[in-house]
């Protein structure tokens, strides 16, 4: 799963590089997006977090 999100926040990235001003802050918010979940993969990897709900 992590590297999937590392490929689409590189595609995101080079996007941002060469968008149109008005898809700027629509590419910037997905951008953010992708880097919280890879957070959140990486930290269930490591035992960080459990991302099981409490129900």
């Amino acid at each position: 799963m992590t590297v999937a999100l590392e490929d689409q926040i590189e595609e995101l990235r080079r996007e941002l590089n060469c968008c149109d001003p008005a898809e700027r802050a629509q590419i910037a918010a997905e951008l953010e997006l992708a880097l919280a979940e890879l957070e959140v993969a990486i930290a269930e990897q490591e035992g960080r977090i459990d991302a099981k709900p409490p129900f």
